[in-house]
């Protein structure tokens, strides 16, 4: 089942001499981390000329290409004419991860939404969410979202470093490290999943626009 995708004008812009920017926002939201997802499924089944590499994030694609065979004006001008995609559900991968709420802001996150634990982790559980991107470090991943009730801004203060496997939570999102990384995000547990094994081919097991689900206590 397909679901459709609002149309919504992109900026498009040049980064160095041989890639460009397609950016559907200045800020997260649905809407245009559904663009990115329908671009780079647009792209990947009708691919523009003469591009090399195709890079998603949380509003943007990036567009590596190969100067000899294209330039920034006439690939802004194929992305452009492109019609709304529309982001396809049936072929996503679908993931169960299995999460010990340990965290050492767990309580303090809960007590913030007026839950307790266990009522912040039902709820938290309580809906499949959907690989927003991945990034920032290795294999570490952005789902999303979460309904507005869950939503809570960033810690004040940095964490020097969390471990891998930490579930991390904020801004209506939970991420999950997969290496030791600093970090603004509230630690609400940890899990023996990663994502990330530089042996594995591809290093990543999820990708932007997989379903995920959480599960544990």
């Amino acid at each position: 089942m397909d679901e459709t995708i609002l149309a919504r004008r992109a900026v498009i812009v040049p980064l160095g001499d041989a890639a460009v920017l397609v950016r559907f926002a200045d800020r997260l939201d649905d809407e245009a981390n559904r663009l990115v997802l329908a671009l780079v499924a647009a792209l990947e089944a009708d691919p523009a000329e003469g591009v090399v590499e195709i890079v998603p994030s949380l509003v943007s694609v990036l567009l590596r290409y190969d100067p000899e065979r294209t330039d920034p004006i006439r690939l802004a001008g194929e992305i452009g004419l492109r019609p709304p995609g529309r982001a396809r559900r049936g072929d996503r991968h679908r993931h169960l991860v299995s999460v010990r709420f340990d965290g050492p802001d767990l309580e303090e996150v809960a007590a913030a939404l007026g839950l307790d634990a266990a009522g912040f982790i039902d709820r938290h559980n309580a809906a499949e969410l959907r690989v927003l991107a991945t990034g920032f470090a290795p294999g570490f991943v952005y789902c999303g979202f979460h309904p507005e009730t869950l939503v809570l801004p960033r810690r004040r203060r940095v964490r020097p470093l969390v471990p891998a496997g930490s579930v991390l939570f904020a801004a209506g999102q939970t991420a999950i490290a997969a290496t030791e990384i600093p970090t603004g995000w509230h630690v609400i547990g940890t899990t023996d999943f990663r994502n990330f094994d530089p042996r594995r081919d591809p290093p990543t097991q999820l990708a932007a626009g997989d379903a995920i689900r959480f599960e544990g206590r």
